[in-house]
C-alpha cells in the first residue's frame, strides 16, 4: 500500500505547522541537577527529571545521556533505554502514553491527603480501627 502525492503533500504541512510551535535543537542530560534538558529554535529550554516521563525513570545517567533528535526536530530517543518523546505533546505537558499517564495520576489520586480525610482516619483510630465488614446474610438450609 502506498502513499499518494496528495496524502505527502498534507504530512508535510502538518509536521510544518508542528514545527512552528518548536522543534528541539538540542538535548542532553543534566547529572548534576537530573534533568533532561532540551533547547528549542524559540529559545526557550525546558527541563524536567527523568522520573516524570515514561521509560526513562530507571534508566541510568549514561543511558539519559544518550539522546538523539529526529530530523524534523519533533521526536526525541534514547536507543538504550528504547524510549522516545514527542516535543509537541511535551509542550502540552504529556510525557508518556495516555496509559502510562492514567496509571501515574492514579497512584497519585490514591496519595491524596485532605483535612477531612485525615480527621475521619483520626476518628477511626480512636474507636479501635476500621471497623469490621459484616457478612452478608447466609440462608441456612435445614434437613427434616
Amino acid at each position: 500500500m502506498g502513499i499518494t502525492e496528495r496524502e505527502f503533500v498534507q504530512a508535510e504541512k502538518r509536521m510544518q505547522a508542528l514545527r512552528r510551535k518548536g522543534y528541539a535543537v538540542a538535548a542532553r542530560y543534566d547529572r548534576r541537577r537530573s534533568r533532561i534538558i532540551v533547547r528549542l529554535n524559540t529559545g526557550v529550554e525546558l527541563a524536567f527529571p527523568p522520573a516524570l516521563a515514561e521509560g526513562l525513570a530507571s534508566g541510568a545517567p549514561e543511558d539519559l545521556a544518550d539522546i538523539e533528535i529526529s530530523p524534523a526536530g519533533l521526536g526525541l530517543r534514547w536507543p538504550k533505554l528504547d524510549a522516545d518523546m514527542y516535543i509537541p505533546a511535551l509542550l502540552q505537558g504529556v510525557v508518556g502514553s495516555r496509559r502510562w499517564m492514567a496509571s501515574q495520576l492514579g497512584a497519585a489520586g490514591g496519595r491524596v491527603r485532605s483535612q477531612a480525610k485525615a480527621a475521619s482516619s483520626r476518628a477511626n483510630g480512636r474507636k479501635g480501627g476500621r471497623p469490621p465488614k459484616k457478612a452478608a446474610a447466609s440462608t441456612v438450609v435445614r434437613k427434616r
